[in-house]
This record gives structure tokens, C-alpha cells and sequence, in this order.
């Protein structure tokens, strides 16, 4: 910049990511507009904006951006480290890019723009460069300063115009005077009845988006925007906006206008702070001047630093920092200083105008005395603040957050104290949105961390009690201090306290009695968590009559300890508490309900994951219910298909095990049977359905009762077996085919027994006698449910004091170990080694060496009949 002296210089840096073209525009125009080189702050970030977005998004590098004030102007360097791409060259046979290509535009549009622009390479980066001269313009005053030559005044028209528009509660222009009419070229008759916004060439703002109306509404506001004259020009005008009202309190808003070049007429002074040439030339970041250096790595610490800051540098007794949410409808306070901060940490407020609302958050705002308009800033309520000064946080032109100051003293803080609140905040908002989108990127990768493991814990149960223990735990002490869970049985039925927890277990019986003294908060399935204020309020109203009841007791009688418990119950619910509903398969099935203790709220990243739970919860907790219901209906139906009970056959021991195979299952595809035919005769059964669980259970009722019902109508053995076997063909599509071994025994008189046995496809029965043989007992037949036409036959057994019958199914037989299994050798192995036991020894040897055969879980049903006929006692 040749011999000029830099007065001041600002830097930053900028990652190599699409959102830092952004950022670098807001930083070239925030700086020069604070060194008070508006004129050029559009070329400035134009040419900034193009040359950035080469470096971040083209060359894919980092862009070092310095800007350098001097007396004629500004210089601004960016700088990235790609020194490989190539650059066009004048007086070179190549040309600069189109102005339609990516690459080169910035140097085209700084060959058009810029007073002088150039290239500077090193052995590391590469730097284009671009300055902007002031232009020579009439020099204006601000402040009170020293004598100015008469030749260095201002230059104005003959006479000064200043144009005064007075308009009315509904933007209609309803006075307009004659300055008015000179400047803009419109008769008051055709303008008076019409709105400002018609006329007014308001510009965008980025990062700010206050509009006409807005500004109107403010009670005072200055800046420049354009008025459309008659002659379809827009005359660019600096405007003052002052709102009054008239003796009958009817408000307006009266409008001073000049020429934007004569602004010094009724521009506010601003009271820049005392700083030395040595000072200015030292700063490097407005940020770290505002924050200090260096900023915290936390965003707590970096939102408390900022209020203690914001609190000091305007004098104020209190600050204040509210984020807003991410849907921009609510801001939630994070940080303060000054104020009863436990009582309002993470409180929420909304952001839009109306009562009890946080009504200036998207824009600056000056109250001098809050007793005059109650509500006005509700964080402040009831804390001895009368004046404060609140800003807007806003990144991109996205409002994230509010920044306020605060004073115990009315009439603190003008205009020119938010221009210098809104400048510091300007400075922090993007660190305090990049720290906050970090914050809540770690929370929602821990919040998905504990979704993972709590839908892991849900899904590994069915049984409701259960269900009930892990959502409260979870809940406990992660999310809240306590929590209760309500459940509905039926749409008839009312919500029911089933569970309470606390992260303390000695309040657990207090609350449980104080919610068990209120009703229930109302089953709504609207989602999403809703306040519920009766547990505070019923702990507030218990603790003031026990505290009433002590006082009135005598000296001499000891204290009563139900006080402290009911002092601490009210405490540990005297937050905020809130009610979840739990949603599965379109019906209300209960409440999950979180509180906190004495003022404290919840965040709204919590009430989310909250709500992400109680869905989970939800659904298991259905599918526990359903799983019982459906779990005791089976077991109601598998039972019926068992025997009620074993008769006693004199003469005969006989013993059955019986073992389905899956969870829950009590009957399977296996069955036996033992049952009365007439005096003297009974008949026995034992069988397997192909296959297992409830479909082979059916066949299994099926079978049972009708081999009762024939068998007792006088039937013989085969008869009754043809007659099943019809049964079953006739099932259809549902018919499975049936192996069965069936028989009539008659005790008889001289101690023997007598048997009949048909075997249809089943494993054949074993006898063991007395000398340890064992031999099958019966032939092989077909099996049921497969021809149409059998020809069975029985065969007759007579069992000598001390033989035992072992009937099984494959179960047992077809137990297998790898390639090995069990067999009918390996149960006639076994059997032989069963002399001189009873029935019931038998069949429990026989079990054990099943179980043992193999490691595994049997995965067959297995059912075991051993008849055995004892030997006479010796006298």
C-alpha cells in the first residue's frame, strides 16, 4: 500500500468447508463497517466472497483473510496454500476465465472493482490481494471535534431539507410536509392514507432481516434505506424513527429523513471507547477482545464468560445468554450472571410476540424501565431489574440465541448501548453456534448410545414387572431425578401408580404416598412431554400443613419426624415435572413421568430423548402384556390336552414323564395316556404328532379324547386305531400323521398282568424281566394319518410279577450327540441295568441318561410310560 499507514488490521482464518464463504463475508463486512468504511463494504465483500470460495471450496484449502485500514482506504489479502494452480498472467497469450467459469472469476471481478489488485506467490501459499479506495466524497461530522476549515463543511443544497413523515398505528403515512414533497418529488394528497412500505426500497440485511414494519414498531431506530421517488428513482435517505403517542393515546411514529450524504444532521453521535492508535494497531480478533484470550474449549464456559463480559462492559448488574431451540420457537436459558441462575438454568421461553413472551428476541431492543411494561422481558420477573438491553444471536441470518444486560436502575441504557451489545454479539455468534452444534453433536451421539442399549435392555425381557423395573432405572438418574410410571390396563380402566423410583431410595416411600394422594395425570396421546403441576403443588400444600401442625404443638412434646420426611419429599418434586404418554399400537397403555427437584427444568435435549424412550418403553411394555396374556391362554389350552391325573390300577405300578419341548410350551406333539375302559380293564396310549408346539397339540387333543370316547364305547384295540386314523385323514390340510402305541391291561388274580397292544409306527416297547433280558414287546404296524384303509392287529403280553413295560417316544430314542445317537440299543442298555426298581425309578433313569447323552437342550418332546408289576411280599 505503498507509504500509507495502516491504522488498524483484523485477521482471521477460515476452514476449507462451504460455510466459511459465509463466515469470511460477515467478518470483511462487520470490520469495515466498524471502522466506518461503509462506502466500499459491498465491493469489499464481494470480492472477499468469490476469492474465499476459491481457497475453501475449489482449491479445497484454508483462506487466511487480513484486511489493513489506512487513511485512503482498505486492503484485503486472502490467502490460501495451493501454490500449484495456475494463474492467469496479463500480457500472456491466455486469457483471463469467462465470467461464466469457476476458476479466475475473482480475478475478473478484481480487475473490475478494485483501485489496484495483484497475485504474490511464496513456497507455500498464494496470495490475491485487492485494495479499495475511498471515495472523495464531502467530509461529514459525528461527534463534537475541533474547528474545521469553512472548505472542509459539508456541501448542501441551498437549503437543507428534511423531510417529516408522520405515520399511523397501521403504517399509513398520515402526515407528510412540504421537505418531504421537494425531496421525493409526491404531492401529500397522493400519498397521506397509504403505507410506508409501498414507497420504501427497504434493503436485506444479512444476519440481521429486521423489516419496515419492524423498525416502525420499535420505539426508536436509525439507518439508511431508500425511498422510490416520483420519478422512479430511489433516493438513498438516512432515516430517524422515533414513536410517540398523542393526548387521547393513540401512537405514531414520526420519520426524519435527509439525504443519505447529510446523515451528520441528525445521525446519533456514537460514543466509541477511548483507544490509542497503539491500542487499535494491536488488534488481531474481535472476538478475543470481546471473550479474552484463550476462548473456553466448553460452551458453559464460553456462554458464562460472555455474560460476565457483557455485564462489565456495559455496567450492568445482571446478564444473560438464552440458545434457542432447534426449531427456532423457544429460547432456553444457558447462562447468567446476577440471577437467581438454579431457578432459571435450562427455563424456556418463547420467542414470538405476546403475553408472557419473549417478544424482542429477533431484533435489538432498549427497555427502560421494565415496571412500565410488565412482562416485557419474563426472565426478569420478580427480580428487581427495571432496565435492560437485549440483542439477537444470529448466524446466516438464522436467529440462535439473545444476548441481555440488565440494570437495577431505570433509564440505563440508550441505543447506542445495543449498537455496542449487538456488535459483541455479532462477534461471538458464530463461536457460541459452532460450540453449541458440538455440544449437541456429542449429546445425540450419547443419546444414541443409550437408545442402543436401553432398546437391548427392553427387548430382553417379556415379563411386565420387569419391563416396568428397567424404564424406570434407566430414566433414573440419566434423564431425571425421579420418575413414576402410571399404566392403563384397558380403555375402561383407569391409569394406575405401578412404579416409583428415586435416585435417592430413602424418598422413595414419600413419594410413592404423596402421588398416591393425587389423581393421575390424564391419559393424552399427544406426543411429546407436557408440564404436570400437581405433584408440586400437592407436595407445597403438604409440607405447609405439617409445618402449621408442628408449630402448634407444645414446647415440651418432641419434634415429629414426619416433617422432615415431607419437607424433603416436597423438595425432591419441587421442579419442573413432566408426563410422557406411552403410545403402542395406537392406544394409551400409561404414563411415564420425570421430575426434578426445588427449580430445576429439563433440557430440551433430554425431553427428546425422553420422548425417544418412552416410545421403546411403550412398545416392550405392550409386548410384555401381550406375552403374559397370550402365555396364560396357551398354558390354560395345553393343560386341557393333558390327563386330568393317573389312575390307581391295582396290582400295576405305573409311572409318566413328560417333557415339550419349547419356551412355554406345556404340551407338545407327545403325548400318553392312561384311563378307565369298564371294571377291570384299562386302557393305555402313548404317541407323537410329527412335528411340535401348538399345531401338533391340537392333533394331540384330537387323539387323546377320541381314543377315550371309542375305547369306552367297547371297541377293540385295532378298531379303535382305524377309526382314529379316519379322524385324522378327515382333518385335511391340517392332518399331521400320528405314530401310536395303544393297549388294554387287566390286572390279574394270581398277581400277573395282561396286555393287549397295538403299535403304529411307534418305537416298540421294551420288557424287561425279572433275569435282566430285554426284548421288544410288539411288531411294527403302519402309522396313522397316512393310508386310508389299515389292517391292524393286536398282539397279547402277559407282564410277570417284577417285568417292567417301558413305552417311549423318538424323543428319547433320537437324542443325539454330534453323529451319535442314543438309539433303541441304547435304551435297551439302559433298561437292563433297571432290575428291581420301580416304575417311577425306571422312567427317571431312563430321563437321566437321555439328559446326559448330549449337552445340548433336548430339542424333541419326550414322554416316558413305565408299567411295572411288583413282586409279592415274603411273609
Amino acid at each position: 500500500m505503498g507509504s500509507a499507514v495502516i491504522t488498524a488490521r483484523a485477521a482471521a482464518t477460515f476452514d476449507p468447508v462451504g460455510r466459511s464463504v459465509a463466515t469470511a463475508r460477515a467478518f470483511v463486512r462487520d470490520t469495515l463497517q466498524g471502522w466506518g468504511y461503509s462506502d466500499v463494504v459491498d465491493d469489499a465483500v464481494v470480492l472477499t466472497s468469490e476469492l474465499v470460495t476459491n481457497a475453501v471450496v475449489h482449491a479445497g484449502t484454508s483462506a487466511d483473510v487480513l484486511c489493513l485500514r489506512t487513511e485512503q482506504g482498505v486492503r484485503v489479502e486472502v490467502a490460501d496454500r495451493y501454490p500449484e494452480r495456475e494463474v492467469p498472467i496479463q500480457g500472456s497469450a491466455r486469457s483471463f476465465a469467462g465470467p461464466d467459469q469457476e476458476n479466475g472469476r475473482g480475478l475478473l471481478l478484481c480487475a473490475a472493482l478494485a483501485s489496484r489488485w495483484g497475485v504474490e506467490y511464496s513456497p507455500t501459499y498464494k496470495q490475491v490481494w485487492f485494495q479499495l479506495e475511498l471515495p472523495q466524497r464531502p467530509v461529514g461530522t459525528r461527534s463534537a471535534g475541533p474547528v474545521l476549515p469553512t472548505e472542509l463543511l459539508p456541501v448542501a443544497d441551498e437549503r437543507v431539507r428534511v423531510a417529516v413523515v408522520q405515520i399511523d398505528r397501521t403504517g399509513a403515512i398520515a402526515g407528510w410536509n412540504e421537505d418531504a414533497e421537494h425531496l421525493f418529488g409526491y404531492p401529500d394528497e397522493q400519498v397521506v392514507g397509504k403505507p410506508l412500505t409501498d414507497i420504501a426500497a427497504w434493503p436485506h440485511t444479512p444476519g440481521i432481516g429486521t423489516g419496515i414494519v419492524e423498525a416502525l414498531q420499535l420505539s426508536r431506530w436509525e439507518g439508511s434505506y431508500g425511498i422510490r421517488a416520483a420519478d422512479g428513482r430511489v433516493v438513498p435517505v438516512y432515516a430517524s424513527h422515533l414513536r410517540i403517542r398523542d393526548t387521547r393515546g393513540e401512537p405514531s411514529t414520526v420519520c426524519l429523513l435527509v439525504r443519505d450524504d447529510e446523515r451528520a444532521v441528525i445521525q446519533t453521535p456514537l460514543r466509541a471507547p477511548a483507544s490509542d492508535a497503539s491500542t487499535e494497531s494491536r488488534i488481531v480478533d474481535p472476538f478475543e477482545v470481546f471473550i479474552g484470550s484463550p476462548a473456553p474449549d466448553d460452551l458453559d464456559g464460553l456462554l458464562q464468560r460472555t455474560v460476565e463480559r457483557a455485564r462489565d462492559m456495559l455496567d450492568g448488574d445482571s446478564a444473560f445468554l438464552l440458545l434457542a431451540t432447534d426449531d427456532e420457537t423457544e429460547l432456553e436459558v444457558r447462562a447468567s450472571t446476577g440471577l437467581p441462575s438454579a431457578r432459571q438454568r435450562f427455563a424456556r421461553v418463547p420467542v414470538e410476540a405476546g403475553t408472557g413472551r419473549f417478544g424482542s428476541a429477533r431484533m435489538p431492543a432498549v427497555h427502560e424501565d421494565l415496571t412500565a411494561v410488565p412482562g416485557a422481558v419474563p426472565l426478569l420477573n420478580g427480580t428487581g431489574m427495571r432496565s435492560v438491553v437485549t440483542v439477537p444471536l444470529k448466524v446466516e441470518g438464522r436467529l440462535t440465541g439473545s444476548l441481555g444486560v440488565a440494570a437495577e436502575n431505570a433509564g440505563r441504557y440508550t441505543n447506542e448501548e445495543a449498537l455496542r451489545l449487538q456488535f459483541a454479539a455479532d462477534r461471538i455468534a458464530l463461536a457460541v453456534e459452532s460450540a453449541r452444534l458440538g455440544e449437541l453433536e456429542r449429546l445425540r451421539r450419547g443419546s444414541l448410545s443409550f437408545l442402543v442399549e436401553a432398546s437391548d435392555l427392553l427387548a430382553g425381557t417379556l415379563d411386565r414387572d420387569q419391563t416396568l423395573a428397567l424404564m424406570a432405572q434407566m430414566t433414573v438418574p440419566t434423564l431425571a431425578t425421579w420418575c413414576a410410571v402410571y399404566t392403563i390396563a384397558d380403555q375402561a380402566s383407569e391409569p394406575y401408580l405401578s412404579y416409583v423410583l428415586h435416585e435417592d431410595e430413602d424418598r422413595i416411600d414419600g413419594l410413592k404416598a404423596l402421588l398416591s394422594t393425587i389423581a393421575p395425570p390424564d391419559p393424552v396421546p399427544t406426543p411429546g412431554a407436557r408440564v404436570w403441576n400437581a405433584p408440586g403443588e400437592a407436595a407445597h400444600q403438604a409440607a405447609l400443613r405439617t409445618s402449621r401442625q408442628d408449630m402448634g404443638r407444645q414446647s415440651t412434646a418432641p419434634l415429629s419426624r414426619g416433617i422432615g420426611t415431607t419437607l424433603a419429599t416436597a423438595a425432591a418434586v419441587g421442579g419442573e415435572t413432566v408426563v410422557l404418554p406411552l403410545v403402542a399400537r395406537n392406544r394409551v397403555i400409561g404414563m411415564l413421568t420425570l421430575g426434578k427437584p426445588s427449580d430445576d427444568h429439563f433440557r430440551q435435549e433430554i425431553l427428546e430423548l425422553a420422548e425417544d424412550l418412552s416410545r421403546r418403553a411403550a412398545l416392550a411394555l405392550d409386548n410384555a402384556r401381550l406375552y403374559s396374556e397370550r402365555t396364560a391362554i396357551s398354558q390354560a389350552l395345553q393343560r386341557s390336552l393333558l390327563p386330568p391325573g393317573l389312575p390307581q390300577v391295582p396290582g400295576v405300578e405305573v409311572d409318566v414323564i413328560y417333557r415339550a419341548a419349547g419356551e412355554g410350551n406345556e404340551v407338545g406333539g407327545d403325548f400318553y395316556d392312561l384311563f378307565p375302559i369298564r371294571d377291570g380293564a384299562y386302557g393305555f396310549a402313548i404317541g407323537d404328532v410329527c412335528g411340535t408346539g401348538p399345531e401338533a397339540a391340537a392333533v394331540t387333543g384330537l387323539a387323546r379324547h377320541a381314543l377315550r370316547l371309542l375305547a369306552r364305547e367297547g371297541f377293540s384295540g385295532p378298531a379303535v386305531l382305524e377309526r382314529l386314523n379316519a379322524a385324522i385323514l378327515d382333518e385335511g390340510a391340517r392332518s399331521r400323521f400320528l405314530t401310536l402305541l395303544y393297549g388294554e391291561l387287566w390286572p390279574q388274580e394270581d398277581g400277573s398282568a395282561l396286555l393287549k397292544v397295538v403299535c403304529a409306527g411307534h418305537p416298540l416297547p421294551l420288557r424287561l424281566r425279572q433275569d435282566g433280558t430285554v426284548k421288544p414287546a410288539a411288531e411294527p404296524q403302519p402309522l396313522l394319518g397316512v393310508m386310508e384303509d389299515l389292517e391292524l392287529y393286536e398282539q397279547t403280553v402277559t407282564l410277570a410279577p417284577g417285568d417292567v413295560l417301558l413305552c417311549v417316544t423318538d424323543g428319547v430314542t433320537e437324542r443325539r450327540e454330534g453323529t451319535r445317537m442314543l438309539g433303541d440299543d441304547g435304551l435297551a442298555d439302559v433298561l437292563k441295568t433297571s432290575t428291581g426298581l420301580t416304575a417311577g425309578a425306571v422312567a427317571a433313569r431312563v430321563l437321566r441318561a437321555v439328559e446326559r447323552f448330549a449337552a445340548e437342550p433336548a430339542s424333541d418332546d419326550m414322554a416316558i410310560l413305565a408299567m411295572r408289576v411288583p413282586e409279592p411280599h415274603a411273609d
